[in-house]
């Protein structure tokens, strides 16, 4: 939570103070149309400008040619470019609430476990034996790192996340809580009637940039490695599974699942429950629309598809009025087919 006067903003901010005491304190940020006391915002979209005689808000952050038509309560920062300014103050907000390096006395660090500078690891967070975590990494607490990880540095790993043994961690990336790297592929070999478990020695490589959301799952591969490339930002509750490579800067929203061995390209956008079967290609910029169902490869480079199996969506569109009509059109043909059967049957006594 900030705790700030409007002065501290204000010299922040490079602005200065219209209105109120440079000595009010602001202890949170707020969208305008939700201000409350204490709250500190900002006007830079004129069509939000009504509510800037309404809000609640201790302050608003304005441009410096703002001229009010009616009284404003709130006291204003006035800046150069305010949206630039509430960028760089949420920037700064967020550093601020950041935790600060250091291991709590509650985390369990293996003895050859290396640590690098200005880590945070915060209460019941265990670094497995080998593990190697980067300078200016913060691992919130009850995280698990597992043997022989490497994690590079400046990375954010929240909550409940588990790295299983081996996966290695570029630069920058980001875990949100509860994500799962490298839990054993979905591999088994049917055997008489049941199924055979089939391990899985392989491991996962993220490279820099990463995102992966929360309660998503990266499988580790059979052999060798399941890769996410540089850039690729995964929604909450995704599915990637064994040998599986995401590539450079592709999307996916929530619920996606992409079976085993199959290759993404770059520049793909996945939206949500976009389903993929096991062993295919996607081209680089392919764009699938939500619940999207591929049973194959996709070769085309920067195709839009959507269905199941998916369509150009000029053509999904008109297939959908011609389904939504299914139901006459099947009558009309049970009414072709009888009349026909009765002029065949008249023909036959002619």
């Amino acid at each position: 939570m900030l705790n700030f006067t409007l002065s501290k903003i204000a010299g922040i901010l490079g602005g200065s103070i219209d209105g109120g005491s440079p000595e009010t304190h602001v202890h949170t940020l707020c969208k305008i149309e939700e201000g409350h006391e204490g709250g500190l915002t900002f006007l830079a979209n004129p069509k939000y400008t009504h509510y800037i005689y309404e809000t609640q808000a201790t302050a608003v952050i304005v441009n410096k040619d703002f001229v009010p038509e009616h009284p404003v309560k709130a006291a204003l920062i006035r800046v150069d470019n305010s949206y630039e300014a509430f960028a760089r103050l949420l920037a700064f907000y967020n550093e601020y609430t950041t935790p600060k390096p250091g291991i709590s006395e509650l985390a369990c660090i293996a003895p050859d476990a290396k640590i690098g500078k200005n880590v945070h690891i915060g209460a019941f967070s265990v670094i497995d034996s080998g593990a190697e975590i980067g300078d200016n990494c913060i691992i919130y607490p009850q995280c698990y790192v597992g043997s022989q990880v490497k994690m590079k540095e400046s990375c954010l790993i929240y909550p409940g996340v588990k790295i299983y043994a081996h996966t290695q961690i570029g630069k920058a990336c980001i875990l949100q809580a509860g994500a799962v790297i490298g839990a054993d592929g979905f591999g088994f070999a049917p055997n008489n009637g049941s199924y055979e478990k089939i391990p899985q020695i392989g491991n996962v490589i993220l490279e820099d940039n990463v995102e992966i959301g929360a309660n998503t799952c990266v499988d580790k591969a059979t052999m060798g490695s399941t890769v996410i490339k540089e850039g690729v930002k995964l929604d909450n509750l995704i599915q990637i599974g064994h040998n599986v490579v995401v590539g450079k800067n592709t999307v996916m929203a929530s619920q996606v699942g992409i079976a085993g061995s199959t290759k993404i390209g770059e520049n793909c956008m996945f939206g949500g429950q976009v389903g993929v079967a096991g062993h295919s290609t996607i081209a680089n910029g392919v764009m699938l629309a939500a619940q999207t169902g591929v049973p194959g490869s996709i070769r085309k480079e920067n195709s839009t598809l959507i269905g199941a199996p998916p369509l150009d969506p000029a053509i999904f569109r008109r297939s959908c009025v011609h389904f939504k009509n299914l139901d006459s059109i099947v009558d009309r043909l049970v009414q072709v087919e009888k009349e026909l059967a009765e002029l065949k049957a008249k023909e036959g006594k002619a």
